[in-house]
């Protein structure tokens, strides 16, 4: 499911289950290039001093401990951050917002800015800070280089990079306050929970609008400030609220009337040259349902290409029409360099919870990678619902995950197992990717959680390798009748796994739940998590290994690797190496760049459910990660920042 839910998701610790069959990131020296790197979505160092030869002598270097560890109830907690280099701090950013400066050598604090966020938003994450040198700013004056941050009560605040302080000139004391485009119905309805982009003076910042509350769900508009003075310079909301608007067209009802969302919650990437800013973004509300918002809907589920001086639409390209299975587009582009018909060409690669892989030129929205238009499943929808009769396939490239579930697909540890699971599946709709939810029950596979997630891919320029981790446990939604069905008044229940949420103002309540069997074991076949390497020139899996081990759910005195949903993703070096967390097993892995050989891992105090980053200080490399979990997948939950470096 998506990573921005109001309520808590723990998955069943279905593991327990087999006890009874057994017994981003880059190196940086500045904010310049730390800025503008991490903008492309590469995940890539040029680092190699830790490498393939010598990643086993990994050892400690250092931990930090934030103190942000809540308790809160319906929360969604999750340590995220990807720490940054800048000015020669580590800037952490805790699940409160706080914004922790470290010697990068050390993990010793310099200093802290606690933004003071509303106690009663429940997003505790963050997924990272921008930077931007203003080149008119005298050398040694403040705020030249300056650090910008969202807040989950939707706030954009920057402060400067050396020291920690608000900058004044902006807005009002250092910060905006962002307004949402209707009255929230609870504090943190609308939020700024990833890295904001900036392009060319101009900072962008997207949004989480919490998922399946409201039919009439704010906007998911996408803001842009000057960044000397946090001026308003444009704003852009991916759904048309006239018809004037090219999108329209795709909206049978003429324009997306009080529909909301469409917003950015997952990371944005920039190209300056081009002034170009890439926005991912998501569905209309609500998720699972469209009878009231007839047509394909663009520029929700979409890549959209806007001026970052002007925010116009120079060009977009919609994943999934009529969006009613919550894939958002989940992952920040990658802005890569292809060879194509004998010549480099700039493109952008998207991953998408389908596990499709589609690739672009960045300039101009040309297919890179062929795409087909299939005819996809058109029975058992809920009554009212519109469906699209196509959906978008690209030629050429892999799927990262099983396009379709039948009862013959049905996994279990027992043949018992497996039978419960076939004939489960054989009473739910099911059948090939694209099945529409349905009051009986419909199985996603891919689920809303993936196939690939927030964490996306990270590239090799030199063997055009793209590496990817994916989710692969099955979902089931069911959408009951309103009158039918019982919501306790924070519209979310929990049990055993699933979720529902009232979706105001539609006929039904979402029910969602992951596909298990009676022994608490997904119902298709491991790895449940994986990591694949993609070469982008040829279209081919290079290799794929099982993310995960299951040992530490089990208590077994021996590792499984059966894979274990998570969320992240993996930083890769020129070191040969592709350093990744993810898991729920609490550890950090390191594999070989050209096989997928686990080369080095090591136990973390919590979930690494981050992305690593690495860089170099007085001559040696560290690679570091949060390790703080994530509440959703009922991981270990801490607040450590860990450093790794080569031993003397």
């Amino acid at each position: 499911m998506t990573t921005e839910r109001r309520a808590t998701w723990v998955i069943p610790r279905w593991i327990v289950g087999v006890c009874a069959i057994l017994l981003g990131p880059v190196a940086a020296h500045s904010a310049e290039s730390s800025t503008n790197e991490r903008q492309l979505g590469l995940k890539y160092s040029p680092l190699q001093q830790i490498n393939a030869a010598n990643v086993q002598d990994l050892t400690l270097a250092w931990e930090y401990h934030t103190g942000d560890l809540s308790t809160q109830k319906q929360a969604l907690i999750a340590f995220e951050d990807e720490p940054a280099l800048i000015e020669g701090n580590l800037v952490v950013c805790t699940t409160t917002r706080r914004l922790i400066a470290l010697d990068p050598a050390t993990g010793q604090s310099r200093w802290i800015y606690d933004p003071k966020v509303s106690p009663a938003a429940t997003m505790k994450k963050c997924r990272g800070i921008a930077a931007w040198v203003d080149d008119q700013a005298a050398p040694g004056t403040a705020c030249k280089t300056r650090l910008f941050l969202g807040t989950a009560d939707y706030r954009l605040v920057a402060i400067d990079a050396r020291t920690g302080k608000p900058c004044t000139a902006f807005g009002v004391n250092g910060e905006v306050q962002m307004q949402a485009s209707k009255p929230e119905i609870f504090p943190g309805e609308v939020s700024a929970g990833s890295r904001p982009a900036v392009v060319n003076g101009v900072v962008v910042v997207g949004s989480t609008v919490a998922d399946d509350q409201r039919f009439d769900a704010p906007s998911g508009r996408v803001l842009a400030f000057d960044a000397r003075s946090g001026n308003p310079a444009w704003e852009f909301d991916p759904l048309p609220r006239d018809s004037s608007s090219p999108a329209a067209a795709t909206w049978l009802k003429g324009n997306a009337g009080n529909e909301g969302g469409g917003n950015v919650w997952s990371e944005m990437a920039v190209d300056e040259k081009l002034d170009l800013v890439y926005l991912p973004t998501t569905s209309p509300s609500v998720d699972f349902y469209g009878g009231g918002r007839p047509g394909a809907n663009a520029y929700a589920d979409s890549i959209v290409a806007l001026k970052g001086s002007t925010g116009q639409v120079v060009w977009s390209f919609q994943f999934t029409h009529h969006n009613i299975w919550d894939y958002d587009t989940p992952a920040q582009p990658m802005l890569v360099d292809l060879p194509y018909n004998g010549r480099m060409v700039a493109g952008v690669v998207q991953n998408t919870k389908t596990g499709l892989i589609f690739v672009f030129n960045r300039a101009t929205g040309e297919p890179l990678i062929p795409y087909v238009e299939r005819p996809v499943p058109q029975q058992g929808a809920a009554p009212g619902e519109w469906l699209s009769p196509t959906q978008p396939f690209p030629v050429g490239m892999p799927a990262l995950s099983a396009l379709q579930l039948t009862p013959d697909d049905a996994w279990g540890f027992t043949f018992y197992d497996r039978w419960k699971c076939s004939k489960r599946i054989a009473e739910l709709n099911h059948g090939r990717m694209y099945t529409p939810p349905s009051l009986k029950g419909t199985v996603l596979l891919p689920s809303a959680a993936g196939g690939a997630n927030w964490g996306g891919g990270a590239y090799d320029p030199k063997t055009h390798l793209m590496v990817v981790p994916t989710n692969r446990v099955p979902m089931i939604v069911t959408l009951i009748p309103r009158a039918n069905a019982k919501i306790d008044e924070d519209q979310a229940i929990e049990t055993r796994g699933a979720m529902m949420f009232a979706s105001a103002g539609t006929p039904y309540v979402t029910k969602i739940e992951p596909l298990l069997g009676p022994m608490g074991a997904p119902c298709t076949a491991p790895p449940w998590a994986a990591l694949t390497a993609v070469d982008l020139v040829t279209g081919t899996v290079r290799w794929e290994v099982p993310l995960g081990s299951v040992d530490k759910f089990t208590h077994l005195p021996f590792e499984w690797e059966l894979g274990t949903p998570g969320a992240g993703g993996p930083l890769v070096t020129a070191g040969g190496l592709v350093f990744i967390g993810y898991t729920l097993d609490n550890r950090i892995r390191a594999f070989d760049l050209l096989t997928g050989k686990t080369l080095w891992k090591d136990s973390l105090p919590a979930a690494g459910m981050a992305t690593p980053v690495t860089y170099e200080v007085n001559g040696e490399q560290y690679v570091v990660l949060t390790a703080g979990g994530h509440s959703m997948y009922g991981s270990t939950m801490g607040d450590s920042v860990v450093a790794y470096k080569l031993k003397h």
